[in-house]
Formats: structure tokens, C-alpha cells, sequence
């Protein structure tokens, strides 16, 4: 489905009936990943998902997205649906904007589930790799989409996903330069918002792999621990739901429940 919005077109699926998910893809994904998630879930919700600024089939708004320009867009496809009120579930870059969400119109975040995200910043670290990656990313995109998808995987669980890995790489591609360097740009400069997780009052989780290899478990445990938000632990990487599909789709389900 398409809604206009600001001369552009973005690109959104509405599957199932009850009360809505929403679903942000991360960085270089569109919102085809989450086909397990509604096959499964839209039985009993309404299952949303929506590509990202720049991103699947989604136009690009300008050279930078922020977290909140994607925030605003999201908001926008649910106000075309006359959704008030969903639970969000974000992955990596999807997460960021869920948490934008939350601090530009906390009434639409009933729940919120952050898959291999984090309320914080990048760090100093972060951002300078964030723009090697900008001028590499200009230099040779295909390359740096095959070796960035490939990395966000557990090493020990890359051969038994190779056909998911080799699939997310030929989505990716189809992402354009633009849209690539649009979103490293927001990412790089999102805000802080681990006040934002602290103080929402809603149901709230983050799913973290104990080998992701760009948020560290450690991290994640800290996190959660300061900012009171549960944590559920998978044996993968940054592609949780691709690495142990079974057991995110059940702890997705008991956290919905």
C-alpha cells in the first residue's frame, strides 16, 4: 500500500484484525523482514509494517533522515489508518525511531519492544566509524552492503542462515545510495534517549543477542538494569529474528499476551 506524504510516496502493509503492532526494519532492511512475524501474529492483530525513509519502497525526503523525520513519517501512515494506540517493535535503526516516537507522541506507544536497539547515542567511537563507513559506502555500496549485512551475524549461526543472509543482501541492494547515506547520517546524530525508555510507563522490552557483534550484551544488560526495562536474552547476533526465528516469534508472543 502507498500513502503521499511531503511529495514522496511510502510504501506500507496492513495484514489481520485486533489490536495493532507496528514494525520498523533496521538499517538496509525494508519491511519484508518481518513476513514470519505477520504471518504469525496477524491471526489475532493488526499487523503494520512500514519501510523506512529511504528505504524498500519508500522514497527518500532528503540527505539526512533523523530518527524523528522517520518517527513523523510512521506516524503518518497510522493516522491514515486511524490508529491511535500500538505497540511498536523495532529492530536496530527501527528501535531509534520507536523511541523518537515515544518522545515527539507518547500517546501513540502502547508497549514497545527494542530488537538489538539502544536508548543511547552512538558513541564518539561510533559515529567517527559511522562516517568511514559514509565515505566507504560512496566509494563501493555493493561491497559495503556485503560485508555489512554479513557481519551483523553470529559467526557460528552464518551457515545455517546463508540463504536468509544471501536474501537480506539482495534486498538491501535495492537500497539506494541516497537512502544509505541518509539514514547513516541520522543514526550517527540521534539523540540520547534513554530518558525516554526510563520513564515510559508502558510494557517494554528489549531482545538482545549475546553475540551482536554492533550493540555488546554487556551493554544491553547494563541498560537494562538502569532503565528498568526488561530484558530477554538469544543465542545470536544483530539478527535475532533471523537467527532463532522459533524462539523470537514465542518471546514476541509472550510479551504481547
Amino acid at each position: 500500500m502507498i500513502l503521499k506524504y511531503k511529495g514522496i510516496k511510502i510504501n506500507y502493509n496492513k495484514v489481520g484484525h485486533g489490536k495493532s503492532i507496528v514494525f520498523l526494519h533496521g538499517f538496509l532492511e525494508n519491511s519484508t523482514m518481518w513476513q514470519d512475524c505477520i504471518t504469525f501474529f496477524s491471526k489475532r492483530y493488526q499487523c503494520i509494517a512500514i519501510d523506512l525513509l529511504g528505504h524498500g519502497h519508500t522514497e527518500c525526503l532528503g540527505y539526512i533522515h533523523t530518527m524523528e523525520d522517520m518517527a513523523n513519517a510512521v506516524k503518518a501512515v497510522l493516522t491514515h489508518l486511524g490508529v491511535s494506540n500500538a505497540t511498536w517493535v523495532g529492530h536496530s535503526m527501527g528501535g531509534y525511531v520507536a523511541l523518537a516516537a515515544i518522545d515527539l507522541f507518547p500517546d501513540l506507544v502502547g508497549g514497545l519492544v527494542l530488537v538489538n536497539a539502544t536508548s543511547y547515542p552512538d558513541s564518539e567511537e561510533r559515529k567517527i566509524n559511522r562516517s568511514r563507513a559514509i565515505d566507504f559506502v560512496k566509494k563501493n555500496p555493493k561491497a559495503y552492503i556485503s560485508m555489512a549485512i554479513t557481519n551483523l551475524f553470529a559467526e557460528k549461526n552464518r551457515a545455517k542462515v546463508q540463504n536468509e543472509i544471501m536474501h537480506i543482501k539482495n534486498q538491501a541492494s535495492q537500497t539506494s545510495l541516497q537512502g544509505i547515506l541518509s539514514a547513516l547520517e541520522g543514526m550517527k546524530n540521534r539523540k540520547d534517549r534513554s530518558k525516554v525508555l526510563n520513564a515510559f510507563k508502558g510494557p517494554k522490552a528489549i531482545f538482545s543477542g549475546k553475540k551482536d557483534p554492533v550493540i555488546a550484551y554487556q551493554k544491553s544488560i547494563q541498560e537494562s538494569e538502569q532503565l528498568s526495562t526488561n530484558l530477554i536474552s538469544f543465542d545470536a547476533g544483530h539478527m535475532i529474528h533471523v537467527e532463532n526465528t522459533e524462539n523470537f516469534l514465542s518471546e514476541l508472543e509472550k510479551f504481547l499476551a
